[in-house]
This record gives structure tokens, C-alpha cells and sequence, in this order.
């Protein structure tokens, strides 16, 4: 670890190129992480995270610049640092008559300004024009004013020259040798200057600021842990061990991120040994986190009884799905990785038949794990068969008509952090926007076009598909590839190896797959005791709904009940969806239309005595 009082180890990369590039380059593109903090050594050498214009000054004080001027368009111009001397020096050496510290400054000044500037001689200085994507309304669309300014700045980035201060410094050891008094424009991108001022301009540098590294994380994380409850009674050896927890748990965030959430933990009370919670409540913003809840344990020991009751017949899908939930609830979900921390709690991949409780399942997860079916979001991948369909998914990119809504995926995992999110028939979207799966299962995250994140670290991720149901002969023609009857292991081999067979070979994408891994849970056909089961709970809904709508206990002549119950599991090909199309036809569409005639008369029971096909129309009796 390297020593955290070196300040030429605490200087990021664009503080030593803006060093190293002080003679030779007069203008200077900031861009990037801007509104970051940055670790300076302050009190004895000891690692303080600052905002980048203190950041700056220490760079260019060290480099024996006297003061900064610092400009935006709302407070117009400031001295840095602060001061009565500095602010007199400025005044004095460019006749500027500050109020309250600031001076309105209209853009024909500021360029008159900039060239002073560059040619001042009594003392180092530097302009910083902060904000800098704001002075025009749209960069290639410039008014007068702004284009008369921009080709100033233009001029005098190729006009300017290093200068020397005059006399004798008074600092002693003040290096003499010429250097450029830089302009430094500080930008949320590059592309928010004119696109012309930089073009083939050698004097122009571009600095971008990254988002801080491994070893910057942990020398800022130890600056916070006495925020954290129980710092000051624990172990020895405690302070490097939650140092190094928090910055593998902040990895893709900025220094203000771990300053947020040290904040956040000091609130609520959070201990220094869950600094892993303390930085997940920052990201969804959440307090409360349902995988933590100690009766989850105890609702997951009873899933299978649970899943039973909603999902009947699929023994060996229930049992798989089981098992990778126990690995989610207990934070092991890609433990293998040495950083695993912001994937999804779980991705799972369902596939099989038609209706046979692929989509019941995923919803009977969400109830199981947060309590509240309505945690579960669903998206038809079906819509989005088109490439451009996924700026409605992930959000338009910056520029584009609508890119300040969001995504709907993006937007409603930031409403529903903890949730179940499936994407129903995963195959019928375009490869490309598949291609935003791999971050989400590897990172855990995803931007829209506005630049917010959405975090998926505490989502459940269900994937569905009938991939491998059917396929093509030599021929071209279609054919099933699995059918009712065939034995469980012949239909999950035939299903894994046509879902391999699609994303290695047919999108050319096995990165996908790899990425979900033996996730993938296969679901079998409806065996016909199933659908006899899965028949009586949806004729009991429908006794249920008689009973609550009309105050009738509905019950039905045994010829009756085995003559429906043959119509509606005779065929299985559409599995328990499918049992529940015929119920409706066979019998909740004529018990409709005979309930609309019967007369209760006060009564408080009816029988289904009689049901038959007549003409193609189903007729039933009541009595």
C-alpha cells in the first residue's frame, strides 16, 4: 500500500499531466469526473478527499502560480483562494473592481480578460472558467457574442506565449523557467465546446477525469471509518479491514459517493462491520433491505410447499429454483468472482413449454422473497423485436428526442430496487439489446440517457423462453423437438442444448450465456395427474367467485364435473394455461349466460346437473 502522505502519489493522473504540460500547452479541456472529490494530504500528510478547484490551486501553487481566477456564468468572476491580498493582487494587476468578492463579467470582457492574462508577466496565474458547458446555448449553433468569444479563445491558444515572471520571486527556489498562464476549461464532456476551438490545435490539451481507482478508495474509506458506529472500540486491525470492504463495495463510484454514504451510516446508526449495507442503502435508497429480514430465512425453508400451492407438477424447476434463492438469500450469488458485490442477488433463465407456470413462478417469487406480488415488473420482450425499441427500454441517448424520460427498465428498477424483474420471452428481442444484458448481469448497473444509474444488485433477474420446444429438419420444416411424455432428463438435455445452441451460433453471442450460467431451469410438460390438479384449483376459483358475486354455493352432478374435467385436459399442448382457455369457453361462459336466466329466488345453492355440445355451443343446466 503506498503511503498515503506522498503527495505525488495522492496526485491523480491529470494533475501530473497538467504539470508536465504547463510549458508547452496554454489551454487545458477539462472534462469527466469534474464534480468529484480528490485526495489531498492536509493535516500531517493525512489523505483528505477536496472538490477539484482546491485540488487544482495545490497543483498549480506547487508550480508557484500566485493566484486563480475562477469564472461561471451565474456569480461571473472570483479570486482563489480567498483573501484580502489575493484579491487586491487580482484587482490591481487586471482592473477588476470585485463586490462581494465576485465581478459580473459578460463573455466580450472575459476575452479581453483571457488575453491579459496570458501575457502577464508580474505574477503566475490561471483562469479557470467553471460551468464552461453553459456559456453557449448549443455549441454548434453560436450566436454572435459566442462565437466572437470562442474565436478568441481560439486566437489566443495559438498566439499565446510561456512567459517568465519578471524580477526576482519572492519565494526562494521560485523556478523562473517560462511557463504558459493557462485558461482551463472545465466541461461535463468535450463535445460541449465548439467542436472547431480544439481541431488541430496543438496547444490545446484534453485532461479527463476518471473515477478514482482501488487504492484511492481505500485511502479515502479510512478517513471515514470513524463516522461508523462501534469505531471506537474496535479490534485492532478492524480500520484496514472496513477500509478495504467499503472500496471493493464502491467500485464505479465516485470519492463524494463514499462521503454520501459515510453521512448516511452516521444517521442510522450503521455499525463499521456492515459498511457493505451502509453503501447498498445508497445506491437503491432504501433503508431497509428485505434480503436481510430475518423471517426470509424461515419463508424460504417452507418455498416448496409454498411455489406447490401456485405452480403444480414441476418438481425438479421448483427444487433448482430453490437452491440458487438459498444462494442469493445468503449473499453468495457469484462469490466465486473476487468482486461480485453489485451483480443481481439472481439470474434465472426459465424455459419449456407453453403454460406450464414459467410466468407463475417468477411471481410467486416475488411474493415468496419481498412479500408483495406487486414488487414483480414485467417487460414482453416481443416488443422490442426492433433495434431503435430500446431507447424505450434503456432510455434514448443524450441529444435525442425524449433522452430526459429515462428508460422504462431503468426508471422502474429505480422505483422498485428490491423486485423480481422478468423478461418474458427473452429470445424475441434484438440481439442488440440483449447486448445491455451482459452489463446488467456483470456489473449490476445500468445509465440511461439522462446519466442516472439504476442498480440491479438487489434484483432477482427471471429470464423466460420456449426455446428448444420445437426446431427444423434438414429440410427446413418445423418439428418438435420435445414432446409430452418424453422422459424429464431427455427434455432438459434437448431444451439446455438448443438454448446453447441459439446464443453461441445464431446470435453468435455465448458471452450471454455464459454469463447466466447453469442458471438456466428447465421446465417439463403438464403430466395429465398435474392437469387434473391444476383443473380442480381453477374450478375451485371459479365455485370461489360464484360464491362471492351471488351468494351461491355452486356444486355440480358427477357426470357433469368428469364430462368437463375430460374437455378441459384432453389436450395439454398449451399446458395449464391452456386448461384454463377451455374452462372458460366449456364452462364459465355458459354458467354466465344460465346464471343471467336463473331465478335464485333466495336460494343458497345450485347444481350443475347437465353439460353438453350442441351445434358447437356448450349448454349447461342449473337446478
Amino acid at each position: 500500500m503506498s503511503d498515503p502522505s506522498s503527495s505525488t502519489v495522492l496526485m491523480p493522473r491529470w494533475g501530473r499531466d497538467l504539470v508536465r504540460l504547463l510549458p508547452i500547452r496554454s489551454q487545458f479541456i477539462i472534462s469527466g469526473n469534474i464534480r468529484d472529490h480528490f485526495l489531498m494530504p492536509i493535516a500531517g500528510g493525512r489523505a483528505t478527499p477536496v472538490p477539484l478547484r482546491r485540488c487544482l490551486w495545490a497543483v498549480l501553487e506547487k508550480q508557484f502560480y500566485r493566484f486563480l481566477l475562477i469564472h461561471d456564468p451565474v456569480d461571473g468572476l472570483r479570486p482563489y483562494p480567498h483573501g484580502e491580498a489575493v484579491m487586491e493582487l487580482a484587482a490591481r494587476l487586471f482592473d477588476l473592481k470585485f463586490q462581494d468578492g465576485a465581478m459580473p463579467m459578460s463573455l466580450d470582457r472575459l476575452s479581453l480578460l483571457m488575453r491579459d492574462l496570458s501575457r502577464m508577466r508580474e505574477a503566475r496565474c490561471a483562469l479557470l472558467i467553471d460551468f464552461a458547458s453553459r456559456l453557449a446555448r448549443h455549441p454548434d449553433q453560436l450566436d454572435a457574442e459566442e462565437h466572437r468569444f470562442f474565436l478568441a479563445a481560439e486566437r489566443l491558444a495559438v498566439h499565446a506565449l510561456p512567459v517568465a515572471p519578471k524580477g526576482k520571486e519572492e519565494a526562494p527556489g521560485e523556478d523562473m523557467k517560462p511557463r504558459f498562464n493557462p485558461i482551463l476549461w472545465l466541461l461535463n464532456r468535450p463535445q460541449d465546446l465548439p467542436s472547431w476551438l480544439a481541431l488541430d490545435n496543438i496547444r490545446i490539451e484534453s485532461l479527463s477525469i476518471g473515477l478514482p481507482d482501488f487504492e484511492t478508495r481505500i485511502l479515502a474509506a479510512r478517513s471515514y471509518f470513524p463516522m461508523f458506529a462501534g469505531a471506537d472500540g474496535a479490534p485492532a486491525g478492524a480500520a484496514e479491514s472496513f477500509a478495504l470492504s467499503f472500496a471493493r463495495a464502491t467500485e464505479g463510484l465516485p470519492l463524494t459517493a463514499l462521503a454520501d454514504t459515510a453521512q448516511l451510516a452516521d444517521r442510522q446508526g450503521i455499525a463499521w462491520d456492515g459498511v457493505e449495507d451502509a453503501v447498498q442503502c445508497y445506491k437503491v435508497g432504501e433503508p431497509e433491505n428485505p434480503w436481510k429480514q430475518p423471517y426470509l430465512k424461515k419463508r424460504i425453508a417452507a418455498a416448496a410447499e409454498f411455489i406447490e400451492n401456485r405452480v403444480k407438477g414441476q418438481t425438479q424447476a421448483v427444487t433448482k429454483t430453490i437452491d440458487i434463492l438459498m444462494r442469493s438469500v445468503m449473499g453468495l450469488t457469484g462469490a466465486q468472482a473476487r468482486s461480485g458485490g453489485n451483480r443481481p442477488r439472481g439470474a434465472l433463465f426459465f424455459a419449456g413449454p407453453t403454460g406450464v407456470g414459467k410466468t407463475e413462478l417468477a411471481k410467486t417469487l416475488t411474493e415468496l422473497v419481498f412479500g408483495d406480488e406487486r414488487a414483480y415488473i414485467r417487460f414482453d420482450m416481443s416488443e422490442f423485436a426492433e433495434e431503435h425499441n430500446g431507447a424505450r427500454l434503456l432510455g434514448a441517448p443524450p441529444g435525442y428526442v425524449g433522452f430526459e424520460a429515462g428508460g422504462e427498465l431503468t426508471n422502474a428498477v429505480r422505483e422498485k430496487p428490491f423486485s423480481v424483474v422478468l423478461f418474458d420471452e427473452v429470445e424475441k428481442a434484438h440481439p442488440r439489446i440483449l447486448d445491455k444484458f451482459l452489463q446488467i448481469l456483470e456489473d449490476g448497473r445500468l445509465t440511461d440517457g439522462r446519466g442516472d444509474v439504476a442498480w440491479f444488485s438487489e434484483t432477482i433477474l427471471v429470464f423466460t423462453s420456449n426455446l428448444g420446444i420445437y426446431g427444423e429438419d434438414a429440410d427446413g420444416n418445423r418439428i418438435q423437438n420435445v414432446k409430452p411424455g418424453d422422459p424429464y432428463k431427455t427434455v432438459e438435455a434437448r431444451i439446455k442444448g438448443a438454448i446453447s445452441d441459439y446464443f453461441k451460433y445464431r446470435l453468435s453471442r455465448p458471452e450471454l450465456l455464459n454469463r447466466i450460467g447453469d442458471n438456466i431451469v428447465v421446465f417439463n410438460f403438464i403430466a395429465p395427474p398435474v392437469a387434473e390438479r391444476i383443473f380442480t384449483g381453477m374450478l375451485e376459483n371459479v365455485i370461489r367467485r360464484v360464491r362471492e358475486e351471488h351468494a351461491l354455493e355452486l356444486g355440480f352432478a358427477p357426470e357433469a364435473l368428469e364430462r368437463l374435467k375430460a374437455w378441459c385436459v384432453g389436450d395439454l399442448d398449451n399446458g395449464g394455461r391452456g386448461i384454463g382457455n377451455q374452462l372458460e369457453s366449456c364452462f364459465i361462459n355458459p354458467l354466465a349466460r344460465a346464471l343471467f336466466a336463473f331465478d335464485a329466488n333466495g336460494r343458497t345453492g345450485v347444481t350443475v346437473t347437465h353439460i353438453e355440445t350442441q351445434d358447437q355451443i356448450v349448454t349447461l343446466k342449473l337446478a
